[in-house]
This record gives structure tokens, C-alpha cells and sequence, in this order.
């Protein structure tokens, strides 16, 4: 499994890379192997402003829905256009291509609070 280290991590499986003032934000490698085939991403908060660990959407696979939680607090500026057509590039490229939405983080320091690579992955085992 792929974990970059130049990303931080959330103990519920979401990854975060910060590029000036706003934030990409995705589910971990290891999050859609145990997701299985993902079919259909529902994220309907574009433009809202949420709190950390408040849900954003969610993900169904072929048998389970998995909630999608903001690692930080902020505002949902974008939902990945391409997701709508082609969901399983959460599968095959989840910190490229698979991203999920781009975030105004409310206080980008806050990004630094989350998990090291190295920290997720003695999470997971």
C-alpha cells in the first residue's frame, strides 16, 4: 500500500494535501482496498463550511456505504467534477485523479495536527 509522506492522514482513513490557502482531500490507499469496488461518490456540501470530523459525503461501494469525514474544519470549495462519471478513479488513483473535494482549511495550522505517514500506517498495522 501507497501512503505519501508529503500528506497527512485522519484516524477515520482520509488524506489531506495542502497547496496555499486551500486543500485537496481524499480516502487512503488502504481505504478503498477495504472498500472494494467503489460505485457511486455522494457529496452534495460544495460551498458549505463544516467542522472537523463532520461527515461531507459519502462513498458506496458494492457492499457497504462509508461516510466521508472533513479532517479539518473549513469551507468545501470544489467536488471533483470527474468522480460523477467515472467513480472508480477513487480505486485506482486515490491521491491523484481520485481526489474528493478541495478545501478552504479555516486554519491551514490545524493540517499539522493530523497523522505523519508513518503515524497512519502503525494505525492501520
Amino acid at each position: 500500500m501507497n501512503f505519501p509522506s508529503e500528506l497527512k492522514y485522519t484516524k477515520d482513513h482520509e488524506w489531506i494535501r495542502v497547496e496555499g490557502d486551500t486543500a485537496f482531500v481524499g480516502i487512503t490507499d488502504y481505504a478503498q482496498q477495504e472498500l472494494g469496488e467503489i460505485v457511486f461518490v455522494d457529496i452534495a456540501t460544495e460551498g458549505e463550511t463544516l467542522a472537523k470530523d463532520e461527515a461531507f459525503g459519502s462513498v458506496e461501494a458494492v457492499k457497504t456505504v462509508s461516510d466521508l469525514l472533513m479532517p479539518v474544519a473549513g469551507e468545501v470549495l470544489e467536488v471533483n467534477p470527474e468522480l460523477e462519471d467515472k467513480p472508480e478513479l477513487v480505486n485506482s488513483d486515490p491521491y491523484g485523479q481520485g481526489w474528493l473535494i478541495k478545501v478552504k482549511p479555516a486554519n491551514v495550522a490545524d493540517v499539522e495536527g493530523l497523522l505523519s505517514a508513518d503515524d497512519y500506517k502503525k494505525l492501520i498495522g
